[in-house]
């Protein structure tokens, strides 16, 4: 049986509610003294969670710029979050399976995530801190739209069920124009790795819903988790496909990037995407011995964020490039 937490194919699964409180203008028209209400207001409805004692505030005007970074690498908060950074703020949970947004395009963005391919339990876990949390509070809520949201693609149930793809084969037999085509007729998108407007980097891919108004949260969440399952299943026939077409090329190929990986010098981001690619695939097809647990951690911490926060200084890029072929190199020769 396929171990749920590290999938060959489908990295994490994530979902996210949307909400607003009922009487605080929307994030676009408030003032700065409602961003500090809606900071508030979070932080008392969090204390009604079983676990509020373990969640931490984190707020963005109070932080440097390489720690909001490694949010935003470790998918804990949004790129779109940076732009309020003045009045935004967000709570994490001890394991980091939790995230709350506070003062992005709503006012609360209460994401959960899990690795794997594990949506429904996702999905259990954001109900169960939004159930909670609005015991405390009260949110926008319409008996006929239902939850009232800035944008109108989120307003119903608020719910965004998303998973991270791994798709190199159908990227590399050029077929991910037909799957995004195949995924838009069932209301879902594609996008890049950090969501919308990003590039693929790593061959990796977010599907999610498009919209939430007139659909359950069930069914959304079984969408997603039947869709996952359907391009997973494609991208192993086309892994299969290219082992019995261009086998030589493609061990020849993934191989010189695991060497890439294990003795480079210096490093930049967007190089160790595509070796990172490389070598997560030569580890699902057995070429190496590397856990895809490992490689699967490299994804966040050899981000610029994550090695600028750990240097606890300014580097430059130069330095960061060789920060991140050392940390390469220690985790793969370490399995080598």
């Amino acid at each position: 049986m396929r171990n749920e937490l590290i999938d060959d194919v489908i990295l994490s699964s994530r979902v996210r509610l949307a909400r607003n409180f009922e009487d605080i203008p929307f994030p676009t028209m408030m003032n700065e003294i409602w961003a500090q209400e809606s900071v508030r207001r979070t932080i008392d409805a969090v204390s009604q969670l079983p676990d509020a004692r373990g969640y931490t505030l984190l707020r963005l005007n109070e932080m440097e710029k390489p720690a909001m970074q490694s949010l935003v690498e470790y998918h804990l908060i949004s790129r779109d979050l940076l732009a309020h950074a003045d009045v935004a703020a967000v709570l994490l949970s001890r394991e980091k399976t939790v995230s709350i947004m506070v003062n992005e395009e709503d006012h609360l963005r209460i994401q959960a995530i899990m690795p794997g391919a594990q949506v429904q339990k996702a999905a259990v876990l954001a109900r169960s801190v939004d159930d909670a949390m609005e015991s405390r509070v009260r949110f926008a809520f319409d008996e006929q739209l239902g939850y009232l949201t800035a944008c109108p693609t989120n307003t119903g149930s608020g719910l965004r069920a998303s998973q991270m793809l791994h798709l190199p084969a159908l990227s590399a037999l050029r077929k991910m124009g037909a799957v995004s085509q195949a995924v838009d007729k069932l209301g879902l998108t594609i996008r890049g790795l950090y969501g919308e407007g990003s590039e693929a980097f790593g061959n990796l891919y977010q599907v999610s819903n498009q919209v939430t108004l007139g659909r359950t949260e069930e069914e959304l969440v079984a969408t997603i988790r039947s869709v996952g399952r359907q391009l997973a299943d494609m991208e192993r026939e086309a892994r299969d496909k290219l082992r019995e077409t261009e086998r030589s090329a493609l061990e020849d190929r993934l191989l010189r990037s695991y060497g890439t990986l294990l003795y480079a010098r210096r490093l930049s981001g967007k190089e160790f995407m595509q070796r990172w690619s490389d070598v997560r695939l030569a580890s699902s097809l057995d070429m190496i011995s590397v856990p895809a647990g490992v490689i699967d951690q490299l994804l966040y911490s050899a981000q610029d964020g994550g090695i600028l926060t750990q240097a606890g200084k300014t580097l430059e890029q130069e330095e960061i490039d060789e920060r991140r072929a050392q940390m390469v190199r220690m985790a793969l020769g370490a399995q080598a």
